[in-house]
């Protein structure tokens, strides 16, 4: 017995990528779309400290998209009751604006909000 859709499936597969449309759609959507490939030439015993320096640059710019995100997406939720009383243009660092916005559903908003805060917030201490 055969599935009544098998022949549609079978006839209509996606064509595959090559393996350089792969790497672009990666840097320009993926994991890797916000960051820049960097070649320097440095001594062999500054090697690792190099190594090191650019792995923490790269923890340092995720934890910061995350917060951004979990800022936005408090934003959508809890937007009125964050901006009632404070104005979030005023403050131009990400960390000033997520701390006033984790405060601000924390004390504003409902059990869903608080909790939402207090993840903003303990995710500014790993940052």
């Amino acid at each position: 017995m055969r599935i009544p859709d098998t022949r549609h499936t079978l006839t209509n597969r996606r064509e595959s990528m090559s393996v350089r449309q792969r790497i672009e759609k990666y840097r320009s959507s993926g994991g890797a779309a916000d960051l820049v490939r960097v070649e320097v030439l440095v001594p062999l015993s500054a090697r690792d400290a190099v190594i090191r320096m650019a792995a923490g640059l790269r923890a340092k710019h995720r934890g910061e998209k995350d917060l951004q995100a979990m800022c936005d997406e408090a934003l959508a939720r809890y937007g009125v009751r964050i901006r009632d009383n404070v104005d979030l243009e005023r403050l131009s660092v990400l960390r000033d604006r997520a701390e006033v916005i984790a405060k601000a559903i924390m004390e504003r908003g409902d059990a869903q909000a608080f909790a939402l805060g207090r993840r903003i917030l303990a995710h500014m201490e790993t940052v």
